[in-house]
């Protein structure tokens, strides 16, 4: 029990030491590069999931850009390739553990009875 709860500490702490960063390089959340926008009601579920994978994507798209550019030696800045293909990979887990809790929620309504 000691070593379920030391891992359940572990786990919250290396989330808050994520947030963090996250607050200190002026990200708001998976593939946002500034702090969340105020929505209006009317934007639905599906406009805000779509702009969401927009953004994943450019980071994404980014991320190759500047790996062939620094593979063609047309930039030597290592450092900001290697954070624009981490910010491209932190975006795509985020994006796959979304579409992952989706499914589920997903899977537990249509197993509920009626």
């Amino acid at each position: 029990m000691n070593s379920l709860m030391a891992a359940r500490n572990a786990i919250l702490n290396q989330n808050n030491a994520l947030q963090d960063i996250a607050k200190n390089a002026g990200l708001g959340g998976p593939g946002q590069t500034s702090a969340p926008k105020e929505t209006a009601g009317s934007d639905s579920f599906s406009t805000q999931l779509t702009s969401a994978l927009q953004e994943v994507n450019k980071l994404q798209k980014t991320a190759e850009e500047g790996m062939k550019s620094y593979q063609m030696g047309e930039t030597n800045d290592v450092a900001a390739v290697m954070l624009a293909k981490h910010k491209a990979s932190l975006g795509f887990e985020s994006t796959l553990q979304v579409r992952n809790k989706l499914l589920s929620a997903y899977k537990d309504i249509m197993n509920m009875s009626v």
